[in-house]
C-alpha cells in the first residue's frame, strides 16, 4: 500500500505499472497542493489516476487541539495517530514575517531517558511512520494564510523522540519534504537533532548531505553527561564528536551543538572548558567552528528530588565568557511557547 503524502515521483513511478514519471510528478504535486487525490489532474490519464487510487491511501492525523502561546507566536498542535497515540508538533515563527519552521516529532515518546526532557521521561510507545512525520508539516501548512504570504520555510526534527532511532522513517520523510513536487522545502533548511547516535550521524551525511545535524551536549564532562543522558553509556560524547567530524568533512556544514545549562549541574567553568576542548578538536579536524547554542532550561513535570532549575543570567554569562576566552562564540537561542509547554524539552504527548 502506498501512502500518497509520503511518496516521491520516482517511487510512485516504480510502484504503479503503466504511469510515466511525468504523471507521477503531477500526481504527487496534486496531493500536496490540493491535500487530496483529485478525480482529474491536468496531463495525467484517467487510467493512471485509477491505477494509483487502487493501491494507495491518504490517511490523516487527527488534530485533537491547537494551543496558541499568549507570549509569542508559537503554536502547538496535539495530533492523534490512527492507534490513538498523541504526538506534538510546533509551529515556530522565523525572523521574516509570515515564514515558519515546523518542529516535528519522529516518535510517540522516547526511550532515551534524558533527565531534563519531558519526552524522555514519558517512555516510548512506538516510532512514527514516514507519512505520520510528513503529515505534521501538512497540518501546519493547512493553518497558514497563503494570501498573506505565509509559508513553511524549514523543518526541524526536534519534537518528540530521537530521530536517529527511527532513521529509516526520518530519511524517507526528509526525501519527501525536500522533493520539489511534494513539500519543496530546501534541504539546507532541514535540521535533524540527536542525543548522539554515531552511525546515524554518518548515514545522514552520506544520504542527506545538505541537511544540518544538531547534537545535544548535556555536559562535556563524561560523568555529568552520563547522569543527565543515559545514552552516553552506549555512545560517549567522544564517539559522537568523531561522527560529527566525519559528517562535517562530508557535508562542509558546521553542526549545531546545543547546551541546556542547569543550575549547579552543568553550568560551571569546568563544563565550559571541557566543551571548548571538544570544539577545539572539532575545529582542528574540519576547519569549521561548531555553532554552540545555549538553550535555556524549560520546566517539566518531575519528582521534586529530580527537578532542575534554569541557570541564572550571571552563571550563564560566565559560561559563555569562558567559551569566548577559549576562542569559541555561542548564541543564546530563544525557546518559545513555554506557557503552552511547546518549548524545548517540554513535549510529552497528551495535551494539557
Amino acid at each position: 500500500m502506498i501512502y500518497l503524502q509520503a511518496t516521491t515521483p520516482g517511487a510512485l513511478h516504480e510502484a504503479v505499472p503503466g504511469i510515466s514519471l511525468q504523471e507521477a510528478r503531477k500526481i504527487v504535486g496534486a496531493v500536496h497542493r490540493r491535500d487530496s487525490l483529485p478525480r482529474s489532474v491536468k496531463m495525467v490519464r484517467r487510467a493512471a489516476l485509477d491505477a494509483v487510487r487502487a493501491i494507495s491511501v491518504l490517511p490523516r492525523l487527527d488534530v485533537g487541539s491547537i494551543h496558541h502561546s499568549s507570549i509569542d507566536p508559537f503554536v502547538k498542535y496535539a495530533c492523534t495517530t490512527p492507534d490513538q497515540l498523541v504526538v506534538e508538533t510546533v509551529r515556530i515563527p522565523l525572523e521574516q514575517p509570515g515564514r515558519f519552521s515546523v518542529c516535528v516529532s519522529s516518535q510517540a515518546g522516547c526511550d532515551l531517558g534524558c533527565r531534563f526532557c519531558a519526552t524522555g521521561r514519558a517512555g516510548l510507545s512506538r516510532s512514527l511512520e514516514p507519512w505520520e512525520i510528513v503529515e505534521q508539516v501538512r497540518i501546519v501548512r493547512r493553518g497558514l494564510d497563503r494570501s498573506k504570504g505565509q509559508r513553511v520555510r524549514g523543518v526541524v526534527f526536534q519534537g518528540m523522540g530521537e530521530p536517529l532511532a527511527n532513521l529509516e522513517s526520518v530519511m524517507h520523510a526528509v526525501r519527501v519534504l525536500c522533493e520539489p513536487s511534494a513539500q519543496a522545502i530546501d534541504s539546507r533548511a532541514v535540521t535533524v537533532c540527536t542525543a548522539g547516535i554515531p552511525h546515524g550521524i554518518r548515514r545522514l551525511a552520506d544520504e542527506a548531505p545538505k541537511v544540518r545535524v544538531a547534537i545535544s551536549i548535556g555536559s562535556a564532562r563524561p560523568a555529568v553527561r552520563r547522569a543527565l543522558m543515559p545514552i552516553d553509556r552506549a555512545y560517549p560524547l567522544e564517539q559522537v564528536i568523531d561522527a560529527v567530524i566525519d559528517h562535517a568533512r562530508v557535508t562542509g556544514i558546521a553542526p549545531m551543538w546545543a547546551v541546556t545549562p542547569l543550575a549547579g549541574i552543568n553550568d560551571t567553568e569546568e563544563d565550559a572548558r571541557a566543551l571548548a576542548v571538544h570544539a577545539r578538536r572539532f575545529f582542528a579536524a574540519t576547519g569549521l567552528r561548531p555553532q554552540i547554542s545555549i538553550i535555556p532550561y524549560n520546566p517539566i513535570d518531575a519528582p521534586e528530588r529530580e527537578r532542575f532549575e534554569r541557570s541564572g543570567d550571571d552563571r550563564e554569562a560566565a559560561f559563555r565568557d569562558v567559551l569566548r576566552e577559549e576562542g569559541f562564540s555561542s548564541r543564546k537561542r530563544y525557546s518559545g511557547g513555554g506557557d503552552i509547554r511547546a518549548a524545548c524539552g517540554q513535549l510529552c504527548g497528551p495535551s494539557e
